[in-house]
């Protein structure tokens, strides 16, 4: 083991707060990257489903469970198309 002890690790000759301090906020910052983009998705998906209830969509069923075709793209006239 490099440090005889847990506080000699943690002190690190007196240079641990800083290097605890950078792996902190490098953890912080990893974990805002990967939760903000799921509650962004989430937010934009719930506005989604709302404005098509708003507008009166037979397609919500489709929204709701996270396939985002337009409705043109599943009817039978769209796999005509060339």
């Amino acid at each position: 083991m490099a440090f005889d002890s847990f506080e000699a690790a943690w002190q690190m000759a007196g240079h641990g707060p800083y290097v605890w301090g950078a792996y902190a906020l490098t953890f912080a910052l990893l974990c805002y990257l990967v939760v903000s983009p799921v509650l962004q998705m989430r937010q934009i998906r719930r506005q989604i489903v709302a404005q098509w209830r708003r507008q009166g969509s037979t397609d919500l069923a489709v929204a709701e469970s996270g396939d985002a075709k337009p409705a043109a793209a599943n009817s039978p006239e769209a796999s005509n198309a060339p």
